[in-house]
């Protein structure tokens, strides 16, 4: 109990750090709503359980010694937040809260969506690399299991923070409904984050 209690305290304070998934969950609940921020920042969440299983079999391991490998990923994960904000530029503020149809159907995309933008994440995939085993002790028993535990007590504590995000960035976007043209320019504006974050990820060495 005393290794998870230090995990969620370390844990928390990188998680409310300013950071990619911060901004993707902010630039999502302003333009698309309350709602939709809170869905997108539980898939981001949600994603960290990919990195923890590849923590615990081994695979992080080698996509960090495969340089060939770990650019391929950056490449597919920095063309994915590229696609994001082609779609953002192609709304064009057309989004409104509490206006747009929220059927369980597009939730569940957002949801997923949300999801595969931090699970194709290379950085996270090393951070949980190396963030984990500083809290495993060999001589409690089987190391997998307690990394697996681990990470989904740093998976618990991110759904925790980023749905808080999603909920009072929200609220900016309600403000916003009766403002078109704040609206578009709001959509221009996380285009441009899901481009500058794409780019990023793809000529990061």
């Amino acid at each position: 109990m005393r290794t998870i209690l230090r995990l969620l305290v370390a844990a928390i304070l990188i998680t409310a750090s300013p950071g990619p998934d911060n901004l993707l969950v902010l630039s999502m609940g302003v333009s698309k709503g309350r709602k939709r921020g809170i869905i997108f920042g539980l898939g981001c969440a949600i994603g960290c359980l990919s990195h923890t299983v590849l923590a615990v079999i081994g695979v992080s391991t080698m996509i960090a010694a495969s340089p060939a490998a770990f650019t391929a990923l950056k490449v597919a994960g920095g063309l994915y937040l590229i696609w994001l904000a082609i779609n953002a530029f192609r709304s064009r503020g057309c989004a409104k809260v509490e206006t747009v149809p929220a059927g369980e159907e597009a939730l569940a995309k957002l949801f997923f969506k949300g999801i595969f933008a931090n699970a194709i994440n290379p950085k996270v995939v090393l951070f949980f690399l190396s963030f984990l085993p500083q809290f495993i002790t060999p001589s409690n028993g089987n190391v997998g299991w307690q990394m697996a535990a681990l990470g989904v007590a740093f998976t618990a504590q991110a759904a925790v923070l980023f749905g808080l995000l999603g909920y009072f960035s929200g609220s900016i976007g309600q403000w916003l409904n009766a403002k078109p043209r704040a609206g578009m320019i709001l959509d221009s504006i996380a285009g441009a984050v899901f481009v500058a974050l794409g780019l990023r990820l793809i000529v990061s060495r």
